[in-house]
């Protein structure tokens, strides 16, 4: 194969490119992949966004009404405090602070110049309440959020407007608080949910029809007939699901008129190649000239048999258990009798779910590609075993081989490697056949270059890892592996 020549030394990404790369990637990691996920993350946003706007435009609008109401409520406080105070007999004026204090969270203290306070926290809310209480109560109010060592809300007023003298009177804080936090969060959070839930619902009706369509056409792609998709639900997805019945119906039909035409096409050329041999043979010319003859004659007959083989598409026929040793046994039984130098290495016995015929034929094409390419003279090896999860059957010859730069495309139909192998007779559809079939168990192909000059073709069949343990725990050289 040729090889890429090595990175230069120098050479360094272009910063841009992995800029560019960078985010896309990390967007590819940790956002969801499946439609319902993308749709619940879309929502959830979208949702978050909206709530947050909305409670931030609603706070736009709530907040001076707040205020004016705390601003009353403040300030009827403090006009209280001060007619109580005015009213209160001098020898009662202490009682009516303790009360104060004790009954309604309210203390009244004399203000001095060198008292230690803390100033409120400049947002908006606080610059909304505090102008009202001003506007209410004078321009000489005063705000603090700590008189001293004490921490609340603290208004100054007097008792005359025309005195100089100010006291200080406490609110509790949690008369400024808004409370209702946690029912935000709770109905947020009931409508998120209500929202995913009907999410949930919509996407459902979108990816359950999506996901049957898919395997649908899985089904298609491997040559098969799908069932029918039913066609109801929202009128877009119906519309798409009545068209792929459509032509799943079409494809149909074309695979049995090609069928027909086939079994046509079988009929036509090989009665008049039985006649052509058999007055060959019949001719009395020499015997080189007629085994010749017979064999072109045979070849012509072998590459309509891959046509047919090809033009059948996917096995159809049921999985079953078999003996792959029978199997193998009765294939190669016919080759030795022709003088074929095929050399086995089988177990005693080996059970896997397969298809027959369909198999039968993979092996046949591979042993005649190996007869074909190798020579009748060298040997060719074939072997049976089973692995952990799958059984190998390996077909080697000592043929000129396939490059490895050649491998994948070898396995395309109406492909010869005519530089490769000496005999460029064929049509090249013996490994597309054989790649199809092996497709149709779930399993692989392998061309691996055969050390010494060569090829070993490798059919890797999967089988269940329990039972297949279970029968290799027999410990003897007989196997039986079930699917």
């Amino acid at each position: 194969m040729t090889q890429k020549p090595p990175p230069r030394a120098d050479f360094q990404p272009s910063p841009a490119g992995l800029s560019e790369r960078a985010p896309r990637r990390l967007a590819e990691r940790v956002l969801p992949r499946t439609l319902i996920g993308q749709t619940f993350l879309l929502i959830a946003l979208l949702l978050t966004l909206a709530l947050t706007a909305w409670s931030q435009i609603f706070r736009h609008f709530e907040d001076p009404v707040r205020a004016r109401d705390l601003a009353q409520m403040a300030a009827s406080v403090v006009n209280l405090t001060r007619t109580a105070l005015i009213n209160a007999d001098s020898e009662r004026r202490t009682e009516l602070l303790i009360d104060l204090a004790a009954l309604e969270g309210i203390r009244i203290y004399p203000a001095e110049a060198s008292d230690e306070i803390l100033p409120l926290a400049d947002t908006r809310e606080m610059r909304l309440l505090t102008e009202e209480i001003r506007r209410q109560l004078g321009a000489h109010t005063r705000f603090a959020a700590r008189w001293k060592t004490l921490d609340g809300f603290w208004i100054s007023f007097r008792l005359d407007p025309e005195d100089t003298e100010d006291f200080w009177v406490m609110l509790p804080s949690e008369r400024l608080k808004q409370t209702r936090a946690i029912e935000w969060l709770t109905w947020g959070g009931g409508a998120l949910l209500a929202a995913l839930l009907g999410a949930y619902l919509i996407v459902s009706r979108i990816s359950v029809p999506l996901r049957n369509l898919a395997r649908a056409a899985r089904v298609v792609g491997s040559g098969r007939t799908p069932p029918h998709l039913p066609e109801h639900g929202p009128q877009e997805i119906a519309t798409v699901a009545k068209a792929f019945n459509q032509m799943a119906g079409d494809l149909a039909r074309t695979d049995a008129d090609r069928a027909l035409i086939l079994a046509g096409v079988s009929h036509d050329l090989r009665t008049p190649l039985a006649r052509l041999r058999l007055g060959v043979e019949m001719s009395g010319a020499p015997e080189t000239d007629i085994a010749a003859m017979v064999t072109d004659v045979e070849e012509m007959d072998r590459i309509i048999g891959q046509f047919l083989d090809f033009g059948r598409g996917e096995p159809q026929e049921p999985m079953q258990s078999l003996d792959l040793v029978a199997l193998v046994t009765d294939l190669v039984e016919p080759y030795r009798l022709r003088g074929i130098d095929l050399r086995t290495d089988l177990p005693d016995r080996l059970i896997l779910a397969v298809r027959g015929l369909s198999l039968r034929r993979a092996l046949a094409n591979l042993i005649d590609n190996a007869i074909r390419y190798a020579g009748d003279s060298k040997p060719i090896d074939l072997t049976l075993t089973a692995g952990n999860n799958e059984v190998m059957i390996e077909v080697a010859d000592r043929g000129p081989g396939i490059p490895e730069s050649e491998m994948d495309r070898m396995r395309h139909p109406f492909t010869r490697l005519e530089n490769a192998r000496s005999n460029t007779k064929g049509a090249g559809l013996g490994l597309a056949i054989v790649e199809r079939i092996i497709r149709s168990h779930e399993g692989r192909l392998d061309l691996i270059p055969r050390t010494g000059g060569g090829l070993r073709t490798v059919l890797h069949l999967p089988v269940n890892k329990s039972r297949s343990a279970a029968a290799r725990a027999a410990g003897s050289k007989e196997t039986g592996i079930a699917s």
